[in-house]
């Protein structure tokens, strides 16, 4: 069997790995957020609401690809089975049934304010190990505190 290994090594790989691995987590629990908010969203501001959640869960997607495949660019497999999100998000839940489009709000402004912190500390971690990552994780977060604030401005 074929294995693919990185320049990275010891402790530097496995800082590298839990900040890719955390950060998938985050993107693949984010895009499934979003998702369940935007098919039960309602309420006076169902539109605009609905519309930047699908730019929400387009974010995460993206991002999540180009995280799981620079884990694999260094040798880490990036892991996004269903289990392990379930185990490991600290996202939010919503509830079940039809979301409010404030809670909406309300719900998806905190869970992208958790997403931006621990993104700050992946790229805190990553500056000397591997900057190449630290640079992805910054892109991420870019995008991650524009819809932070975007949600935010709506409460």
């Amino acid at each position: 069997m074929a294995t693919i290994t990185g320049p990275l090594s010891g402790d530097a790989r496995n800082t590298v790995a839990e900040a890719l691995q955390g950060a998938l987590v985050d993107l693949i629990d984010l895009s499934l957020v979003a998702k369940q908010a935007h098919w039960n969203l309602v309420g006076a501001h169902f539109r605009p609401i609905h519309r930047q959640l699908d730019k929400v869960t387009d974010l995460a997607r993206k991002h999540m690809d180009l995280i799981a495949e620079r884990s694999v660019a260094l040798g880490i497999n990036p892991d996004g089975r269903s289990a392990t999100i379930a185990r490991n998000t600290k996202l939010p839940q919503p509830d079940g049934g039809w979301l409010e489009d404030g809670k909406v709000v309300a719900t998806i402004t905190e869970t992208l304010d958790g997403i931006s912190k621990r993104m700050y500390e992946r790229i805190r971690v990553t500056d000397e190990p591997d900057p190449v990552t630290q640079d992805l994780l910054i892109a991420v977060t870019q995008d991650i505190d524009k819809q932070h604030w975007m949600f935010q401005a709506q409460r």
